[in-house]
C-alpha cells in the first residue's frame, strides 16, 4: 500500500504522540525495566486507539516501531554504561583518581561519538517503516539519508535500496 506524503506525515505525528504518551505513563509508574516499558507501551497504544488517534492496526504497527527504537536506545545506553563502569572501577581510581576521571571523560566523549557507528550494526530499518529522527545508512550503497523528524523510511535516493542501518 502506497501512502501519500500527507498520510506519511500523519503517521509520523501519531508515532510522536504514542512516544509522548508512553513516556508519560512510564514515568508515572513505580516500576522500571523492560517489563514496565512493555506495559506502558501497551497502555499508551490502548489509550491512543480508544481516543481515536489511530486505528487498532496502525496502533499496533506504531507500537512495534517504537519498541524497536526503544530497544536500540537501551542497547546503546547499556554498552556506554558498561564502558564507564569498567573505567570507574575502584582499583583504577586508587591509582590516581584525577587521571582516571580524565580518561573516563575523554573515553565517554569518544564513546558518544562512535555511538552512532555502533548502532548502525544493531537493527535494520526498511523502507515504509516509521522511525524517529536520525541518520539512515543504506546497506546496499552506503548513502546517508537524514531524517530531521519522525517519519517514514524512504527508499535510498542513490540506489533505491530498502534496507538501512540507523545512527543519531
Amino acid at each position: 500500500m502506497q501512502l501519500s506524503e500527507q498520510e506519511k506525515a500523519k503517521l509520523g505525528q501519531q508515532y510522536d504522540k504514542l512516544a509522548s504518551k508512553f513516556n508519560e505513563l512510564y514515568l508515572a509508574g513505580k516500576e522500571r525495566g523492560r517489563d514496565a516499558m512493555a506495559v506502558a507501551l501497551e497502555k499508551a497504544r490502548e489509550q491512543m486507539t480508544t481516543l481515536g488517534e489511530f486505528s487498532a492496526e496502525h496502533g499496533e504497527e506504531l507500537k512495534q516501531y517504537l519498541a524497536r527504537d526503544l530497544d536500540q536506545t537501551i542497547a546503546d545506553a547499556q554498552k556506554l554504561g558498561e564502558e564507564a563502569k569498567e573505567r570507574l572501577h575502584p582499583s583504577r581510581l586508587g591509582a590516581g583518581a584525577l587521571a582516571s576521571l580524565a580518561t573516563v571523560l575523554e573515553l565517554t566523549g569518544n564513546a558518544l561519538h562512535s555511538l552512532s557507528d555502533k548502532t548502525k550494526e544493531k537493527l535494520t530499518y526498511r523502507t515504509g517503516e516509521v522511525t524517529s529522527a536520525g541518520t539512515l545508512t543504506c546497506q546496499a550503497c552506503g548513502q546517508a539519508v537524514h531524517l530531521k523528524q519522525t517519519g517514514h523510511v524512504p527508499p535510498c535516493p542513490k540506489c533505491s535500496g530498502t534496507r538501512f542501518n540507523k545512527g543519531y
